[in-house]
């Protein structure tokens, strides 16, 4: 069963991920790619879906889960009888080492302590870039401590039982690999491995000082056999990839440790051969416990990419913005005037939606989804966050690429025809399309940033007649999209409803932050929105008489992002203390590892949705900023 989803763990190799639940079972992993079908599905279904676990074979210290067996006269733990799963004991330590993905997770057994290290080395360390691996390492820290490995590959997320046999080594050892169709999965261990139920077992003991590492790797079927990993010279090549990689960042405010392990989960979450971001590397994790709010979120969309592209340059580094800046060409080519939402991460337009019927869903949340059909949606906010990101990778010095610029011209030409267009809004609501005011803004956003490109470059375009548009949108904002009776803008044209993603007003400089309007309106969501926690829904999702108005049943958490972009305001208009108490209630909702799923649910008190998402860590680093830099000029002006 699996477990909650801040259970889990991410570790990766920037081309795919594995989630580690807090037991030591891998219950996800897709190879070789972020969208490709699961090995291990357990996530989304039972043991029987995949897993692999490494723990303990013998009783915990401290208090006792029923039913470990009894002890023998000699004093010896015997290992559990061969059962269709492994134990499953949640650890007493866990962290990640160092500023890294490398994970540690410890027992404290009746015979000792052990550590089991888990890791994926970016491919490019092994010189093998089609060749995946995930390792795992058990060290004896005291005593002497029975262990177990069982791994049940099951491949097509699931639903295809391989065909798993020994291959005989000239040295007299063997491998195992597990075999159906294109794919096929070698394991090797350090100890001797046996079958039963469907499961490749190692039971082995592991004393004080010494180190047992398994490995697992993924290549295509038709091709020889992979070389086996080194465990030892893998894990210290990829303490130094990490160790180098933060070294570039150039935050040093009082937030770093947050900060820190948002930047490293969103470099895993970056497809390192085309510089595509997924907004998280799994499908299905539910935003309704038991519901149907389930997506594939294993893509690249446009606008979380452009966001993430915004919080990795504000904060140094500027090669994952050039590889984005060649991704967004190659996926949008010569063809600007049909702009998807979502790409595939190596810019694939075809994202089929699809349903896995034999998967029973993350707590029996259906249906499970593969492929999502947001991506033949019109939202025109995309062309402002796609526009926004291109200006600031141009402000923040990277080299003029002269299609970019030509893209920009043309997206806006795209604009000037369409932004008076309803569209399905950024939430990609099921329902009708509407005259959404934050897609409005965005188109704004769009037209202004390019209007300070042709100030600034030698680009050429219509720039009085541009300067009118920009005028005209924002006038047709102001006066279509805001209540003056309430003192806030709605969610679309003509409504009353709210909507977080109008925090985003001052922050995009659609309106300046002292505006009666913007502060009308950040305080109708603190007050309409808002949870008994103080945390943000993103809209509401019934209307007063109870129908559901964005054509999914159910309900959903408070969105993190939204939160953020809350304390972000706050800090704005100068309610800075009120800001980081926010701030803080929303950085202890990570889980112990420091990763944030998309939303939190206020009444079960756990975290929903896709996991580790990218739309969470980025606000968080953004509000980071923020408040560092607020923060900075209130000692600024304190007497010495």
């Amino acid at each position: 069963m699996a477990g909650r989803i801040e259970d889990y763990a991410l570790i990766g190799d920037m081309q795919t991920a594995a989630l580690v639940s807090n037991d030591g079972a891998v219950d996800w992993l897709c190879l070789p790619r972020f969208d490709s079908p699961a090995v291990f599905a357990g996530l989304l279904g039972t043991d029987e879906h995949g897993f692999w676990r490494i723990g303990p074979a013998e009783p915990v210290a401290g208090p006792q889960p029923a039913a470990q067996g009894p002890v023998t006269d000699s004093g010896d733990v015997p290992v559990p009888p061969v059962t269709a799963a492994a134990p499953a004991l949640p650890c007493d330590r866990r962290r990640y080492r160092g500023d890294s993905l490398i994970l540690e997770q410890e027992w404290d057994t009746q015979g000792g302590s052990v550590r089991v290290i888990d890791f994926m080395p970016p491919r490019h360390l092994l010189g093998t870039p089609d060749v995946p691996q995930m390792i795992r390492i058990v060290e004896g820290l005291k005593g002497k401590v029975r262990m177990r490995s069982a791994v049940r590959m099951r491949f097509s997320y699931g639903r295809i039982v391989p065909w798993v046999h020994r291959v005989e080594q000239p040295d007299g050892g063997h491998r195992t690999v597990a075999v159906a169709g294109p794919d096929s999965v070698w394991l090797d261990g350090e100890a001797e491995t046996y079958g039963a139920h469907l499961t490749t077992y190692a039971d082995f003991t592991v004393d004080e000082g010494e180190r047992i590492a398994f490995g697992l790797t993924w290549k295509a079927s038709h091709e020889p056999a992979p070389a086996p990993p080194e465990a030892e010279r893998e894990l210290e090549a990829t303490e130094r990839f990490w160790r180098d990689w933060v070294g570039q960042c150039t935050y040093q405010g009082p937030y770093r440790e947050a900060v820190v392990r948002s930047l490293i989960t969103l470099k895993a979450l970056t497809y390192a051969p085309t510089g595509g971001i997924v907004a998280a590397p799994t499908t299905s994790l539910p935003e309704d416990l038991g519901g149907e709010r389930n997506w594939d979120y294993r893509y690249t969309w446009l606008r979380d990419a452009a966001i993430t592209l915004s919080s990795l340059l504000r904060t140094g580094y500027r090669e994952e913005a050039r590889a984005w800046r060649e991704w967004l060409l190659r996926a949008v080519a010569g063809d600007p005037e049909n702009l998807q939402i979502m790409y595939g991460i190596a810019g694939e337009r075809e994202l089929t939606e699809s349903t896995l019927d034999w998967l029973p869903g993350y707590e029996n949340s259906l249906p499970v989804r593969i492929g999502n059909g947001a991506a033949g949606q019109l939202q025109l906010d995309v062309y402002g966050e796609v526009v926004e990101a291109l200006h600031l990778a141009h402000m923040s010095g990277l080299a003029r690429h002269d299609h970019a610029h030509h893209l920009q011209l043309k997206l806006i030409g795209y604009l000037e025809e369409h932004w008076r267009n309803p569209d399905e809004g950024i939430w990609e609501v099921r329902g009708p399309r509407r005259h959404f005011v934050h897609s409005k803004v965005m188109a704004w956003v769009a037209v202004d940033r390019t209007i300070k490109l042709l100030e600034q470059t030698p680009a050429e375009g219509p720039l009085e007649r541009w300067k009118a548009l920009r005028d005209e949108i924002h006038r047709d904002v102001c006066e279509k999209g805001y209540d003056p009776d309430r003192n806030t803008f709605t969610q679309y044209y003509g409504g009353k409803e709210l909507d977080a993603s109008l925090l985003l007003i001052p922050q995009v400089g659609f309106l300046p932050a002292d505006d009666k309007r913007v502060i009308g309106t950040i305080e109708a969501i603190q007050r309409e929105l808002s949870t008994p926690d103080g945390f943000v829904l993103r809209y509401p999702t019934h209307d007063e008489s109870g129908q559901n108005v964005d054509g999914l049943s159910g309900h959903e958490g408070a969105f993190l992002a939204c939160s953020f972009w809350l304390a972000d305001n706050l800090a704005m208009i100068g309610r800075v203390g009120e800001a980081r108490e926010l701030f803080e209630k929303l950085l202890a909702l990570r889980n112990d590892l420091g990763l944030l799923a998309e939303e939190w649910d206020p009444r079960a008190k756990r975290q929903v949705g896709n996991f580790p998402q990218a739309f969470s860590h980025v606000p968080l680093i953004d509000t980071a900023l923020r408040l560092t830099a607020c923060a900075g000029a209130y000692l600024s002006t304190q007497p010495v």
